[in-house]
């Protein structure tokens, strides 16, 4: 049977809103879109969240001005060695091969931010009077940026704790066997320093087998002014 004009036109019309109403039924959401896509082939690509900012060394907010972006790493175990990074620059880490089991330490200037020295010391096997000579002759002003790797504890003495706690740590007078410690602090220091993490060394704990947890710590340090004279 052949429609007539009226009817074709309906019928049409009908055929249309079917279509359409199918298409938006499977395709869901922005039908005109899908059923472009469906017979054009073409996909649109989703648009990329923007990636976080990245501040220096890997800070999620920038530093203030006159302060100093930093970012500590205990080692893992006795496998990854430490890092401490300081204004976007990495001054100890085993890429620079400037690691060593025990304590890890970076001197810098508190005024200019300026890196004086790096150096480890053997906390296990090692002579902790190279560790006191280190300490003893530092300038005022002088900030201290430490992180342990494997043993940080075993050969430290009474005098050597009370020297980090001259700079401002807490926790190195409780540090054992394989603590896991980052710390932060400086010559002349009149309170104790905000920037100090210890995990200690527990077999129920521990997510290595005989060690804790390496530890992640950043901040912004301010400069110190010019000491007079």
């Amino acid at each position: 049977m052949r429609l007539t004009g009226p009817l074709r036109v309906v019928a049409v019309l009908l055929l249309v809103g079917l279509t359409w109403v199918l298409a938006n039924t499977i395709f869901g959401g922005d039908s005109g879109s899908s059923v472009r896509q469906f017979f054009t082939g073409a996909s649109e690509e989703p648009t990329p969240e923007p990636r976080p900012r990245r501040y220096k060394c890997g800070l999620s907010a920038p530093c203030p001005q006159k302060h100093l972006a930093f970012r500590l790493v205990s080692g893992a175990a006795n496998v990854i060695g430490p890092k401490i990074c300081l204004e976007d620059k990495m001054l100890v880490s085993s890429v620079k091969n400037n690691v060593g089991r025990g304590i890890n330490i970076a001197l810098v200037n508190g005024v200019t931010g300026e890196l004086l020295d790096t150096k480890s010391f053997d906390m296990w096997a090692g002579d902790v009077s190279d560790l006191l000579k280190f300490l003893r002759p530092l300038h005022e002003g002088t900030l201290v940026f430490v992180a342990s790797f494997d043993d940080a504890a075993t050969k430290l003495n009474e005098e050597a704790r009370r020297l980090f706690e001259e700079l401002g740590s807490t926790a190195v007078k409780e540090l054992a066997f394989r603590d896991s410690w980052v710390f932060v602090g400086a010559k002349g220091i009149e309170n104790k320093s905000p920037f100090e993490q210890r995990m200690k060394n527990s077999k129920s704990s521990n997510k290595y087998e005989g060690w804790p947890e390496s530890l992640e710590m950043d901040g912004c340090i301010p400069l110190r002014a010019p000491l007079e004279g």
